[in-house]
């Protein structure tokens, strides 16, 4: 349980946790290139830990050092083992779905197992593209939900137009088209995330894009090289504190190298559009665009979020929703639908609370409607346990008036443990 009081100023220089999309990623890839790479400023969550463990349980070396770097040992493609027990991936979707795209081109048989909340989630979206591919899985509801029992094998190539803009998706068949005969191609509705294609690309993949398809040839008997790779501080962890100095009284903080990838940074669009004061100064950055971003507090209007901007900022949701509260007028959210199957149902949890501090907001169909500005009073909630809500939450509290309860915290440690710290830094 946390208890927060209303913030009277905010400032500061903050580096946040290193990027989770990007972690997950750099881990896995790193385990099935030929050598020994090294991550720099690796996020270490509850749910990176689980990725790193699956790997070590199927004899990669994954050395955590002193300093934070991690030194991963690969051992090629197909130099996977066994494991001995089930992989369990705790509460982490992105570890389940994009290890089901590796393990379709494994000979073995694996089974992967989570937590209560991720044995809940759907995996149809990933089994059935895999299962068209030849990988054979097994799990409730034709393979929807873990525990989910995997057997790679020889994998053909697909050209799949998926129902859905996900990055998770989308990932697992890159995975497994490394493994497959020919050309695999992945069409989606919108442009989701590509930390996947940009960081195969850097271990020498040759990834095709073109509008809304991306594919890639099965490697055969090549190898991924290793590499060396610097993880950007995580944009969603980021919104967190860019949000509360927008909508704070007296605030200007500086977020240094915070990556701002265009399919990942929807956020600092939409908060411009209301009329957030934000700049990005000293931009650089290879494989994924990085700068120092700096928030002051703003005057914000409101705005309508389109479901195409859905992908490149589905997991800040919250926090615009918190912005709208403030915001002169009504913001509409369209297609929130994807918030009920996260690790709870996010518009449920996410309108429960902010209505618990007093704010206007409903939902029809997939669209939240949010009437601002609302003086926020103090509350006591729930996180549901779900990280996001539960930061949601106590950054309300930070601009609420009179005290905030948020109870069943420790869900948090799972994306971003040091939140509460760098919190309290900025409010010192």
């Amino acid at each position: 349980m946390i208890n927060i009081e209303k913030i009277p100023v905010l400032r500061g220089d903050i580096a946040v946790s290193g990027d989770k999309s990007i972690s997950h990623r750099a881990v896995m890839i790193s385990s099935i290139a030929k050598g020994e790479s090294l991550l720099r400023n690796i996020l270490d969550g509850e749910d990176c830990r689980v990725t790193i463990d699956a790997f070590r349980r199927m004899g990669i070396s994954v050395d955590v050092q002193a300093d934070g770097n991690v030194i991963v040992k690969g051992k090629g493609l197909r130099g996977l083992k066994r494991s001995e027990g089930s992989l369990y991936l705790g509460n982490s979707g992105t570890s389940m779905r994009l290890l089901l795209g590796i393990l379709s081109g494994q000979d073995f048989k694996s089974v992967l197992t989570g937590d209560p909340s991720l044995s809940k989630r759907p995996m149809k979206r990933v089994t059935h593209p895999l299962m068209l591919m030849g990988s054979s899985i097994e799990g409730a509801d034709n393979a929807n939900f873990a525990p989910l029992t995997i057997c790679g094998g020889q994998l053909k190539s697909l050209s799949y137009k998926s129902p859905i803009a996900s990055a998770q998706v989308k990932s697992s068949i890159m995975f497994a088209g490394l493994y497959a005969d020919g050309k695999t191609m992945i069409t989606e509705p919108y442009k989701s995330r590509d930390h996947t294609e940009r960081m195969l690309s850097l271990f020498g993949v040759d990834v095709s894009e073109e509008g809304l398809s991306v594919s890639i040839e099965g490697l055969g008997h090549k190898e991924l090289g290793p590499r060396e790779i610097d993880i950007p501080a995580d944009i969603s962890s980021a919104a967190f504190f860019i949000t509360l100095a927008a909508i704070a009284k007296d605030a200007e903080i500086k977020i240094k190298r915070c990556g701002i990838n265009p399919t990942r940074a929807g956020i600092i669009n939409v908060l411009m559009d209301m009329g957030a004061d934000i700049e990005m100064v000293n931009k650089s950055g290879d494989s994924e665009p990085i700068a120092d971003i700096i928030v002051k507090s703003s005057d914000l209007e409101a705005t309508r979020v389109l479901k195409e901007q859905i992908p490149s900022l589905i997991d800040e949701i919250p926090m615009i929703a918190l912005c709208a509260t403030q915001a002169e007028g009504t913001t509409f959210i369209e297609g929130i639908g994807e918030l009920r199957v996260k690790e709870t149902d996010r518009v449920h949890s996410i309108m429960t609370n902010l209505k618990a501090f007093g704010a206007d907001i409903v939902v029809e169909e997939d669209t939240f409607i949010i009437k601002g500005p609302k003086r926020l009073q103090g509350a006591s909630v729930d996180s549901f346990y779900d990280h996001r809500t539960a930061m949601m939450s106590i950054i309300a509290g930070c601009i609420a008036e009179d005290k905030t309860r948020v109870s069943d915290t420790d869900c948090i440690a799972t994306s971003f443990p040091d939140f509460m710290n760098i919190l309290k830094a900025l409010t010192k």
